[in-house]
């Protein structure tokens, strides 16, 4: 990052939202400095799918990729930095990182995604992404036909069984505690065939991430290939709240239909904005962004 201070865009989180909208503003040949910490969410997932061109390939080699098409372009460079604070207003921001460096920009967009926070389970953690996942679309194929969990309650559990029945007829759901499902929702999984265990998780015994079965603090035990669950979560960057930017009650950074955040030259994409985490989702918000970006910055001069 020698060879500019000033840019017209700052991109905070460089994974595939804002890989995408510095190739967007890249071809626009506007300057732009991408940050990221190299910390990405899904950092120890084996495999992506559902992402055209990229099914089954490595979240790491697909970010690699990216990365190299987009500095093929002069005019985009990248910073491997942390983000710590953001000073200014529109058209004249001041973006202040970790090791210290003052960067310029006249728009800002974040693409810092979330931050699962794990239950205390021994070895949900380790399971995160390999054989505990959240998303049947990303990784049901992969256990299809297999015995599988739901770590779910109430309407939550309900619903995501019913979907999730469509993968798997070898599915259980367990509530971890009292269920709190209604009369009816049970009596439609009993019809379903599907199982909903009571009993409290102690540890999910693995190999390396893959699960071989999960233990219940009554001493017994259940064999299981994998487990969906939905952890709650937090913005991996609290600097877009700190300067203003509305959170919505889910937790996400609030945006229009243009990507714009509720501050004035900021705009937001990716996993921060939206509760469907797919990458093909990542880029197209990221390649938006970066068009209306653009647009933006013609409209004002």
């Amino acid at each position: 990052m020698e060879k500019n201070q000033n840019y017209d865009v700052v991109i905070i989180g460089g994974s595939y939202a804002g890989l995408s909208a510095a190739l967007a503003l890249g071809r626009a040949i506007r300057n732009v400095l991408v940050i990221d910490n190299g910390n990405p969410c899904n950092r120890q997932t084996p495999h992506s799918h559902n992402f055209l061109t990229q099914d089954g390939n490595t979240p790491a080699s697909i970010t690699a990729l990216g990365k190299a098409e987009i500095m093929r372009y002069p005019t985009i460079e990248f910073l491997t930095d942390l983000v710590t604070a953001v000073k200014g207003e529109n058209n004249n921001f001041d973006v202040i990182t970790n090791s210290g460096k003052a960067i310029k920009a006249r728009k800002l967009l974040f693409s810092t995604g979330v931050k699962d926070l794990m239950p205390d389970i021994p070895g949900f953690a380790d399971c995160w992404g390999i054989s505990v996942i959240h998303c049947p679309y990303c990784h049901g194929y992969e256990f299809k036909d297999q015995a599988t969990g739901i770590l779910a309650n109430g309407d939550t559990a309900y619903e995501m069984a019913l979907m999730i029945n469509n993968w798997t007829k070898k599915l259980t759901v367990f509530t971890n505690g009292k269920a709190e499902l209604t009369e009816a929702q049970q009596q439609q999984l009993t019809s379903l065939k599907i199982d909903v265990i009571e009993k409290n998780l102690e540890e999910i015994e693995h190999q390396a991430g893959s699960m071989n079965r999960i233990m219940f603090t009554d001493g017994s035990n259940q064999i299981l290939n994998a487990l969906y669950a939905r952890p709650p979560f937090e913005q991996h960057c609290l600097v877009p709240k700190e300067i203003g930017c509305e959170i919505n009650k889910m937790g996400y950074i609030q945006i229009d239909d243009l990507q714009k955040t509720t501050v004035a030259g900021v705009f937001a994409a990716g996993d921060n904005t939206s509760k469907f985490r797919a990458v093909s989702a990542a880029v197209a918000a990221g390649g938006k962004a970066g068009a209306f970006i653009n647009h933006e910055l013609i409209a004002h001069g």
